[in-house]
């Protein structure tokens, strides 16, 4: 009986040792739980320079001649000569291409024997007409056979002048085998070669005339309102990247392209040597009803009760709270605020949806000396 209740005794008592062991190591682990400061949660933020002036829009165009001249003959014909390439200064009376001129010679000719006709038949009525005279005058013949006479030589007279007008018809259709230049340009376009059988005014050469330059753009029909006629844009050209020329919006199309539904608009340069046909322009300008406004990424955009907010950063104190604002547009940046904002602010740039009000953040340490002094949006991030 003593053995039993020994070992009962032995067995209470490991049981107290263990019981106590598992209290003491519950009571420690709440105490370390109490003791656990708040999670302070690495964040990634921007900061918000000075406003920008408003919606920019750029779109990008060629440079072209003011006036550009589609050249052709004013007969038609076979080409048997082109003397000029793509590229090619040309003057006035500049021969550009030649037709076969066979058949036009061949009707000058013509018309030139028509003219020596015409001019034996009105001395042979003259003649006759003044034989008339005489008579009549002596009383041999009739009055009548006089005034037929006038008659015959007027009707001679008439061909004449019509020889004579055929003739220099003639003359004009042989000159017209020859394209000539009227304007001092340069060659963009040729559009018909030798051999080719061409109509009377079918392009042949395009000759973009010497002067004033532009740059023509397609603008979708949202934008088109914001271009006006007389209006100052900036024009840069990816060629010429440190030249910066301020054009004037001359001509907006009243109707859009039928395939593209787009406007041309064509943007009057100013003189600048540097500035050669062809080259690719950027035209920028202002939108007409520009705000300025604050950019910020779009994932820096939030929504609490139903409005726009951002999620500002207080630098003292190391927390977030809410900030509801109003946004303009969009941009390729992200989003343009006009209200709500200021220059210098910290705002969270990522993981919104995680943040709540007076919540404590980790800035990155670079945050102010980095961001102290911009003058536009900068972000920085932070590794957990």
């Amino acid at each position: 009986m003593s053995s039993f209740r020994f070992v009962t005794a032995t067995t209470v008592l490991k049981i107290a040792v263990v019981v106590g062991a598992l209290s003491f190591l519950a009571a420690c682990s709440e105490e370390k739980k109490a003791e656990a400061p708040d999670v302070v949660r690495p964040v990634k933020v921007a900061e918000i320079g000075a406003p920008d002036e408003g919606r920019k829009l750029v779109y990008s165009g060629a440079v072209k001649a003011r006036t550009e001249m589609n050249l052709g003959f004013r007969v038609s014909g076979k080409i048997t000569e082109r003397l000029v390439n793509v590229g090619d200064r040309v003057s006035p009376g500049a021969v550009l291409a030649r037709l076969d001129p066979v058949d036009y010679k061949l009707a000058l000719t013509r018309a030139e024997a028509d003219l020596s006709s015409a001019r034996k038949q009105v001395e042979i009525t003259d003649l006759a007409y003044r034989r008339a005279q005489t008579l009549a005058a002596q009383n041999v013949t009739s009055q009548s056979t006089l005034e037929q006479a006038s008659l015959s030589r007027d009707q001679a007279v008439s061909s004449l002048q019509s020889a004579e007008s055929a003739l220099e018809q003639a003359r004009n259709q042989v000159a017209y085998s020859d394209l000539k230049s009227d304007q001092n340009g340069i060659v963009t376009t040729v559009s018909a070669d030798v051999g080719q059988v061409v109509s009377a005014g079918t392009p042949v050469v395009t000759v973009a005339v010497d002067g004033e330059k532009e740059v023509q753009i397609a603008v979708p029909e949202m934008d088109v309102s914001h271009f006006q006629p007389g209006k100052q844009v900036s024009a840069s050209f990816w060629a010429a990247n440190t030249t910066v020329l301020t054009g004037k919006v001359r001509e907006v199309a009243q109707s859009a392209d039928a395939q593209s539904r787009t406007f041309s608009v064509r943007v009057s340069l100013p003189e600048d040597q540097r500035v050669l046909l062809g080259m690719t322009a950027t035209i920028e300008a202002k939108a007409d009803n520009a705000v300025p406004a604050f950019s910020v990424p779009l994932a820096a955009l939030g929504e609490k009760d139903g409005k726009k907010v951002v999620w500002v950063v207080d630098r003292q104190k190391g927390t977030v709270s809410s900030r509801p604002v109003e946004v303009v547009d969009f941009s390729d940046d992200g989003a343009r605020i006009s209200k709500g904002l200021s220059t210098g602010v910290l705002v969270v740039s990522a993981g919104t949806q995680f943040m709540r009000e007076d919540m404590k953040v980790r800035l990155p340490e670079t945050v102010t000396s980095r961001f102290g002094s911009v003058n536009s949006l900068t972000t920085a991030s932070v590794a957990p």
